[in-house]
């Protein structure tokens, strides 16, 4: 199985970045946590934080990928083009995001990624992203 984590702007923070809401743990150290827990997986992540550049890795994998798992991290809440992306390839999303966006300023609580995605996992921090494995696996 093949599984792409794609990140948006400013999550090559995390471990810095508000640990209040997201955490002490750099993405990096929790990716190769996950890809040690999920051998199984050809599992890889990209990150950025430009919108253009997302829209093209999202096109790039979502033809061939198994599954993408996609935290657009601010985008969620802006991107038309990042949500017709998801809406164009074939490989199913699934929309993470680290905090819970609904217990956070109202312009967070929508998204347009969910319309296109196969499912939302919201909330359980850096776990989020296993969540969202854990869906595709089974």
């Amino acid at each position: 199985m093949k599984i792409i984590i794609i990140n948006g702007p400013n999550l090559n923070l995390l471990g810095t970045r508000e640990p209040e809401i997201y955490g002490k743990t750099t993405f990096q150290d929790y990716f190769s946590q996950l890809q040690f827990k999920h051998k199984e997986v050809e599992l890889t992540f990209f990150q950025s934080n430009v919108e253009g550049e997302l829209i093209d890795k999202i096109q790039e994998v979502g033809f061939d990928y198994d599954g993408i798992i996609l935290n657009a991290a601010a985008y969620t809440h802006t991107s038309v083009g990042i949500g017709d992306a998801v809406k164009a390839i074939k490989t199913p999303v699934i929309e993470v995001h680290i905090s819970n966006t609904f217990s956070r300023e109202d312009f967070r609580h929508q998204s347009f990624v969910a319309p296109h995605s196969k499912g939302i996992v919201i909330g359980f921090g850096l776990h989020s992203y296993d969540l969202a494995l854990q869906a595709f696996l089974e």
